[in-house]
Protein backbone atom coordinates (compact mmCIF):
# COMPACT_ATOMS: atom_id res chain seq x y z
CA UNK A 1 0.00 0.00 0.00
CA UNK A 2 0.87 3.80 -0.65
CA UNK A 3 2.91 5.20 2.14
CA UNK A 4 3.79 8.58 3.41
CA UNK A 5 8.11 9.37 2.94
CA UNK A 6 9.37 12.21 4.86
CA UNK A 7 11.86 14.71 3.53
CA UNK A 8 14.64 16.93 4.42
CA UNK A 9 15.76 19.04 1.51
CA UNK A 10 18.31 21.16 2.13
CA UNK A 11 19.50 24.39 0.05
CA UNK A 12 22.41 26.65 1.42
CA UNK A 13 22.93 25.48 4.46
CA UNK A 14 19.14 24.79 5.26
CA UNK A 15 16.33 22.75 5.31
CA UNK A 16 13.88 24.28 2.74
CA UNK A 17 11.15 23.68 0.54
CA UNK A 18 11.94 25.15 -3.04
CA UNK A 19 9.98 25.44 -6.21
CA UNK A 20 11.99 22.37 -8.26
CA UNK A 21 12.04 23.98 -11.43
CA UNK A 22 13.31 27.24 -10.25
CA UNK A 23 16.84 25.96 -8.81
CA UNK A 24 19.61 27.25 -10.76
CA UNK A 25 23.58 28.17 -9.74
CA UNK A 26 22.02 31.96 -8.65
CA UNK A 27 19.41 30.32 -6.40
CA UNK A 28 15.88 28.94 -5.94
CA UNK A 29 12.44 30.44 -5.63
CA UNK A 30 11.40 29.32 -1.86
CA UNK A 31 8.45 28.36 -0.63
CA UNK A 32 9.66 27.81 3.23
CA UNK A 33 12.70 28.12 4.95
CA UNK A 34 13.01 26.51 8.70
CA UNK A 35 14.17 27.63 11.55
CA UNK A 36 15.53 24.46 12.35
CA UNK A 37 18.12 22.29 11.57
CA UNK A 38 18.19 18.71 10.03
CA UNK A 39 18.59 17.16 13.19
CA UNK A 40 15.33 18.04 14.59
CA UNK A 41 13.20 16.62 11.12
CA UNK A 42 15.38 13.33 11.47
CA UNK A 43 14.63 13.38 15.09
CA UNK A 44 10.76 14.25 14.39
CA UNK A 45 10.97 11.14 11.73
CA UNK A 46 12.42 9.19 14.14
CA UNK A 47 10.04 9.18 16.68
CA UNK A 48 7.52 8.43 14.38
CA UNK A 49 8.90 5.67 12.97
CA UNK A 50 8.29 7.45 9.38
CA UNK A 51 11.21 5.45 7.64
CA UNK A 52 12.08 5.40 3.81
CA UNK A 53 12.58 9.19 3.97
CA UNK A 54 15.30 11.26 2.08
CA UNK A 55 17.74 13.97 3.01
CA UNK A 56 18.63 15.61 -0.54
CA UNK A 57 21.37 17.92 -0.80
CA UNK A 58 20.27 20.72 -3.59
CA UNK A 59 23.66 22.34 -4.38
CA UNK A 60 26.77 22.81 -2.28
CA UNK A 61 27.26 24.05 1.04
CA UNK A 62 24.84 21.53 2.76
CA UNK A 63 27.56 18.77 3.73
CA UNK A 64 27.42 19.44 7.87
CA UNK A 65 23.51 19.63 7.72
CA UNK A 66 23.25 16.73 5.83
CA UNK A 67 25.86 14.60 8.03
CA UNK A 68 24.31 15.79 11.15
CA UNK A 69 20.71 14.26 9.87
CA UNK A 70 22.23 11.22 8.84
CA UNK A 71 24.49 10.46 12.36
CA UNK A 72 20.59 11.84 14.04
CA UNK A 73 19.25 9.02 12.65
CA UNK A 74 21.75 5.95 11.43
CA UNK A 75 19.84 3.78 8.87
CA UNK A 76 16.87 6.16 9.30
CA UNK A 77 17.44 8.25 6.19
CA UNK A 78 18.44 7.98 2.75
CA UNK A 79 20.66 10.52 1.29
CA UNK A 80 21.42 12.20 -2.13
CA UNK A 81 22.79 15.22 -3.80
CA UNK A 82 26.69 15.09 -5.24
CA UNK A 83 27.11 10.94 -4.34
CA UNK A 84 29.40 9.20 -6.27
CA UNK A 85 31.27 6.19 -6.15
CA UNK A 86 34.31 8.17 -4.55
CA UNK A 87 32.31 9.24 -2.09
CA UNK A 88 29.17 7.21 -1.51
CA UNK A 89 30.47 4.51 0.85
CA UNK A 90 31.67 7.82 3.18
CA UNK A 91 27.46 8.66 3.72
CA UNK A 92 26.43 5.13 3.93
CA UNK A 93 28.92 4.80 6.94
CA UNK A 94 27.91 8.33 8.10
CA UNK A 95 24.05 7.39 9.03
CA UNK A 96 22.58 6.98 5.25
CA UNK A 97 20.45 3.54 5.19
CA UNK A 98 20.88 4.22 1.26
CA UNK A 99 22.64 7.00 -1.51
CA UNK A 100 20.74 7.98 -3.85
CA UNK A 101 21.92 8.49 -7.37
CA UNK A 102 21.37 10.52 -10.30
CA UNK A 103 23.44 13.58 -11.77
CA UNK A 104 26.18 11.00 -11.95
CA UNK A 105 24.98 8.55 -14.48
CA UNK A 106 24.80 10.87 -17.14
CA UNK A 107 27.65 11.73 -19.07
CA UNK A 108 27.50 14.42 -21.54
CA UNK A 109 23.39 13.91 -21.05
CA UNK A 110 23.77 9.97 -21.76
CA UNK A 111 23.49 7.06 -19.17
CA UNK A 112 26.57 5.87 -18.05
CA UNK A 113 26.44 2.06 -17.48
CA UNK A 114 29.75 1.97 -16.50
CA UNK A 115 29.17 4.78 -14.35
CA UNK A 116 26.40 2.59 -12.72
CA UNK A 117 28.24 -0.54 -12.82
CA UNK A 118 30.89 1.21 -10.42
CA UNK A 119 28.94 2.74 -7.83
CA UNK A 120 27.03 -0.44 -7.62
CA UNK A 121 30.32 -1.82 -7.01
CA UNK A 122 30.90 0.49 -4.05
CA UNK A 123 27.55 -0.04 -1.93
CA UNK A 124 26.11 -2.87 -3.62
CA UNK A 125 22.61 -2.72 -5.17
CA UNK A 126 20.77 -3.19 -2.11
CA UNK A 127 21.62 -0.01 -0.88
CA UNK A 128 21.79 2.26 -4.08
CA UNK A 129 18.71 4.12 -5.19
CA UNK A 130 18.03 5.86 -8.77
CA UNK A 131 16.91 9.49 -8.87
CA UNK A 132 14.84 9.00 -11.99
CA UNK A 133 13.25 12.90 -11.36
CA UNK A 134 12.39 14.23 -14.81
CA UNK A 135 10.45 16.99 -16.86
CA UNK A 136 7.63 16.55 -19.02
CA UNK A 137 8.30 15.92 -23.40
CA UNK A 138 6.56 15.91 -26.11
CA UNK A 139 6.95 12.48 -25.86
CA UNK A 140 6.21 11.60 -22.45
CA UNK A 141 8.89 11.91 -19.55
CA UNK A 142 12.79 12.28 -19.63
CA UNK A 143 15.09 11.83 -17.06
CA UNK A 144 16.46 15.74 -16.01
CA UNK A 145 19.81 15.96 -14.28
CA UNK A 146 21.83 18.69 -12.95
CA UNK A 147 19.40 20.56 -10.17
CA UNK A 148 16.74 19.09 -12.93
CA UNK A 149 17.67 21.76 -15.55
CA UNK A 150 19.56 19.49 -17.98
CA UNK A 151 17.02 17.11 -19.58
CA UNK A 152 18.54 13.99 -20.75
CA UNK A 153 17.53 11.25 -23.76
CA UNK A 154 16.68 8.81 -21.23
CA UNK A 155 13.02 8.60 -21.20
CA UNK A 156 10.99 7.49 -18.10
CA UNK A 157 9.25 3.92 -19.94
CA UNK A 158 8.96 0.49 -19.43
CA UNK A 159 12.00 -0.57 -21.02
CA UNK A 160 14.26 2.00 -19.42
CA UNK A 161 12.84 1.26 -15.34
CA UNK A 162 12.72 -2.67 -16.15
CA UNK A 163 16.09 -2.54 -17.15
CA UNK A 164 17.49 -0.54 -14.11
CA UNK A 165 15.28 -2.38 -11.66
CA UNK A 166 17.96 -5.12 -12.02
CA UNK A 167 20.44 -2.43 -10.56
CA UNK A 168 18.85 -0.74 -7.58
CA UNK A 169 16.78 -1.38 -4.43
CA UNK A 170 14.33 1.69 -5.50
CA UNK A 171 13.51 4.72 -7.20
CA UNK A 172 13.13 7.78 -6.52
CA UNK A 173 11.08 10.41 -8.97
CA UNK A 174 10.43 14.01 -8.57
CA UNK A 175 8.19 15.37 -10.95
CA UNK A 176 9.89 18.71 -11.68
CA UNK A 177 7.71 20.46 -13.41
CA UNK A 178 5.39 20.53 -10.49
CA UNK A 179 7.98 20.33 -7.56
CA UNK A 180 6.99 23.24 -4.92
CA UNK A 181 3.87 24.52 -6.99
CA UNK A 182 1.57 22.26 -4.28
CA UNK A 183 -1.04 22.40 -7.10
CA UNK A 184 -1.71 18.55 -7.36
CA UNK A 185 0.17 15.41 -8.55
CA UNK A 186 1.25 14.75 -11.82
CA UNK A 187 -1.92 11.75 -12.47
CA UNK A 188 0.21 10.42 -15.55
CA UNK A 189 3.19 9.96 -14.42
CA UNK A 190 2.12 8.48 -11.22
CA UNK A 191 -0.01 6.14 -13.06
CA UNK A 192 2.61 5.00 -15.41
CA UNK A 193 5.13 4.09 -12.86
CA UNK A 194 2.07 2.05 -10.64
CA UNK A 195 2.15 0.23 -14.17
CA UNK A 196 5.53 -0.72 -14.71
CA UNK A 197 7.79 -0.49 -11.17
CA UNK A 198 7.96 -3.88 -9.54
CA UNK A 199 10.39 -2.25 -6.81
CA UNK A 200 9.59 0.33 -4.05
CA UNK A 201 9.20 3.51 -5.57
CA UNK A 202 8.74 6.95 -3.90
CA UNK A 203 7.04 9.84 -5.84
CA UNK A 204 7.21 13.59 -5.16
CA UNK A 205 6.09 16.71 -7.12
CA UNK A 206 2.80 18.81 -6.50
CA UNK A 207 1.52 17.01 -3.46
CA UNK A 208 -0.73 19.26 -1.48
CA UNK A 209 -3.51 17.33 0.91
CA UNK A 210 -4.17 13.50 2.43
CA UNK A 211 -6.17 13.29 -0.50
CA UNK A 212 -3.28 13.11 -2.90
CA UNK A 213 -2.48 10.04 -0.73
CA UNK A 214 -5.73 8.47 -1.41
CA UNK A 215 -5.32 9.30 -5.25
CA UNK A 216 -1.15 8.04 -5.21
CA UNK A 217 -2.48 4.94 -4.25
CA UNK A 218 -5.40 4.15 -6.17
CA UNK A 219 -3.93 5.40 -9.45
CA UNK A 220 -0.34 3.23 -8.74
CA UNK A 221 -2.33 0.37 -7.51
CA UNK A 222 -0.84 1.27 -4.32
CA UNK A 223 2.71 0.32 -5.82
CA UNK A 224 3.83 4.11 -5.58
CA UNK A 225 4.89 5.83 -2.32
CA UNK A 226 4.49 9.63 -1.67
CA UNK A 227 6.46 12.67 -0.56
CA UNK A 228 4.75 15.97 0.81
CA UNK A 229 7.29 18.48 0.82
CA UNK A 230 5.51 22.31 0.91
CA UNK A 231 1.86 21.39 1.58
CA UNK A 232 2.92 19.93 4.90
CA UNK A 233 2.44 22.35 8.25
CA UNK A 234 5.92 21.50 9.86
CA UNK A 235 7.81 23.21 6.57
CA UNK A 236 4.92 26.02 7.20
CA UNK A 237 2.42 24.34 4.73
CA UNK A 238 -1.57 24.33 5.41
CA UNK A 239 -2.70 21.61 3.16
CA UNK A 240 -1.78 18.41 5.35
CA UNK A 241 -0.10 18.13 8.66
CA UNK A 242 2.24 15.61 9.88
CA UNK A 243 0.01 13.96 12.31
CA UNK A 244 -2.49 13.64 9.44
CA UNK A 245 0.44 11.56 7.53
CA UNK A 246 1.36 9.18 10.60
CA UNK A 247 -1.78 8.46 10.77
CA UNK A 248 -2.12 7.48 7.31
CA UNK A 249 0.95 4.81 7.79
CA UNK A 250 -0.53 3.39 10.98
CA UNK A 251 -3.82 2.80 9.58
CA UNK A 252 -2.18 1.11 6.19
CA UNK A 253 0.28 -0.81 8.65
CA UNK A 254 -2.50 -2.38 10.65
Amino acid sequence: MTQFRPCIDLHQGQVKQIVGGSLNDGGAKTNFVSAYDAAYYARLYHKHNLTGGHVIALGPGNKEQALLALNTWPDGLQFGGGVNHENAVGFLQAGASHVIVTSYLFENGRFSWERLEQIKAEVGAQRLVLDLSCRRTGSGWNIATNRWQTVTETSIDLDTLRELEKHCAEFLIHAADVEGLQAGIDKNLVKLLGEIVTIPVTYAGGARSLEDLQQVSLLSGGKVDLTIGSALDVFGGSGVTLDACIDWNKNIAS
